[in-house]
């Protein structure tokens, strides 16, 4: 606790003293009219199709378009590359027609080809995407006619619009992930959006030109194109206090990466304003891996949820940031169960005794149960970030006083998403987007989805068939009910510990105006067509 008041201490002492060297002027500092974000961590890779990362998807939707887009409601459906879409009646076939004013960063005109080849990379099994499932039960996809694409499904697949706007789906061009190979969004990409790939130094500063043909941004921008900046440069600051000092001295004019605890320290300083973003879900969990010893035990896991008191880690590590989390998915998303909320543990560490007991775990001599030999421990992998490293210290102090030993290892994001693939440990401190109970559902649960994004092994056929079920349902009643049946299921099970509902929260400094917070996939800042630099 000492340390963590240091560096509270440490971080509300950076906003007061920034606030006066923010008198310094920002545009001695900063070329004129480029805009420089700052966060937190960096992203494994740039290949849309291969990264789950926020911090991948915030780069990729500068750099693409998808064929539709993502109104600030969350909702909402907008034209993006293609102006309109029909749906045939049996809701198997998607017919977009495509803006014909479409090139590459390198000049290239787009075409229906450039589509196809894009969303079957995103798909193909050899792709090895994570998200290959966000596409739908595609039957075919394929091109009309230069500006036609046709989008066939096996069966319905009622979220397919909402998948295709977010950045899985943005349209590449295949010269150059074939020049490229492996070394595609690490060394160069080549996409249709607003700026163009210039550099990338890992764990240091990725760099975005403006693309200056740009025309055709979705319709819920002022501007449609080109982007009023000039240059983007992406720079990593890991440390909290200088990520702060940088916002406020002109050495970063916006950033999403706000350390909790300086949050209402910020409000309070005239070179900063904040945006927020109701229509946003975004969730920080636990999750146990339930093929693997102790953790497989659903007393263990229901014990956890007994042990932690997420109202007070919430309170203790995110400072008003995000909200207590209850049950697997938001109250607030299409397709919720609130009857699921019911069955998920309370916190009662009396409670949480009991069920060890019961289940034959044992306290031994030095305070961790044991049974059948088998001493109640495991190992939790997760990102080096304050708010990983604070929610383990906490969650590791709760289950030590109910008899659990939970070790821990972080690291740096770079190499974290690498390890989080692997089979080498027990459970995992994550983060993720969704926008219906549907999505996060589907996104986490089906056993097509182990190794990852399913880490926790979870293969239950019951589950797979609500799942499905739900997918192809044309009547809403028919998706709800298979959806809630699976909330219910979670819940008894307690495959994982959902802890915080994070709020969304974009700084920027008063040399740059025009930003509004999105939060499709957990992205503050949408393209940035609006925004501009003002000093």
């Amino acid at each position: 606790m000492m340390g963590w008041n240091i560096l509270k201490r440490g971080l509300l002492g950076a906003v007061a003293l920034a606030g006066a060297a923010s008198l310094l002027p920002a545009e001695a500092q900063t070329p004129r009219n480029t805009a420089i974000f700052l966060r937190e961590i960096d992203a494994d890779r740039y290949d849309l199709h291969r990264s789950t990362a926020r911090g991948a998807g915030e780069i990729v939707t500068m750099l693409t378009d998808t064929l539709v887009s993502m109104d600030w409601d969350g909702r909402t459906i907008r034209p993006g590359l293609a102006e309109r879409w029909d749906v045939s009646p049996d809701g198997k076939t998607y017919t977009f027609h495509l803006r014909r004013d479409v090139t590459f960063c390198d000049g290239k005109p787009m075409t229906a080809e450039d589509v196809v080849y894009s969303l079957n990379r995103w798909r193909d099994p050899a792709t090895r995407s994570p998200v290959a499932w966000r596409a739908g039960p595609v039957k075919e996809i394929r091109a009309r006619d230069q500006f036609t694409v046709e989008y066939e499904l096996n069966t319905p697949f009622s979220e397919l619009l909402s998948q295709l706007t977010l950045f899985f789906a943005g349209i590449i061009d295949r010269a150059t992930v074939e020049r490229l190979g492996d070394n595609f969004g690490s060394q160069g990409f080549n996409g249709t959006g607003p700026f163009c790939w210039v550099s990338w130094t890992p764990r240091n500063e990725l760099v975005l030109q403006r693309h200056p043909n740009y025309r055709w941004g979705p319709p819920i921008f002022q501007n449609r194109g080109p982007a009023q900046v000039e240059r983007v440069v992406w720079r990593v600051i890991p440390e909290p206090t200088a990520r702060l000092a940088a916002m406020q001295t002109g050495q970063g004019d916006v950033t999403q990466y706000i350390p909790p605890v300086a949050l209402e320290s910020l409000r309070r300083v005239p070179s900063i304003t904040l945006h927020t973003q109701p229509n946003y879900f975004w969730d920080f969990f636990m999750g146990f891996k339930v093929d693997k010893p102790v953790v497989s035990d659903r007393a263990i896991r229901r014990a956890v949820h007994m042990a932690v008191d997420r109202t007070a880690l919430t309170r203790a590590v995110w400072f008003g940031s995000a909200v207590p989390a209850r049950n697997i998915v938001n109250p607030n998303t299409l397709d919720y169960d609130a009857e699921s909320e019911r069955l998920v543990p309370d916190f009662d560490p009396a409670a949480a005794a009991r069920t060890l007991d019961e289940a034959g775990w044992r306290v031994g001599p030095d305070g961790i149960r044991v049974k059948d030999g088998q001493r109640a421990t495991f190992l939790t992998y997760g990102i080096a970030t304050l708010e990983g490293q604070r929610q383990g210290e906490i969650i590791q102090q709760a289950l030590r006083r109910v008899g659990i030993e939970m070790r821990i290892q972080l690291f740096d994001a770079t190499v974290a998403w690498g390890r989080l693939a692997t089979q080498e440990f027990d459970a995992f401190f994550l983060s993720y987007p969704y926008f219906s109970a549907g999505d996060a559902l589907n996104l986490y649960w089906h056993s097509r989805a182990r190794p990852t994004p399913n880490r926790m092994n979870w293969n239950n056929p019951q589950t797979d068939a609500w799942l499905e079920e739900a997918r192809s349902a044309t009547d809403p009643a028919v998706r709800a009910r298979a959806l809630a049946n699976v909330q219910r299921q979670l819940a008894e099970e307690a495959p994982w510990l959902t802890i915080a509902r994070e709020q969304l929260f974009v700084a920027t400094s008063n040399r740059v105006q025009g930003i509004r917070a999105h939060g499709l996939y957990g992205i503050g800042v949408y393209k940035g067509l609006d925004m501009r630099i003002v000093r």
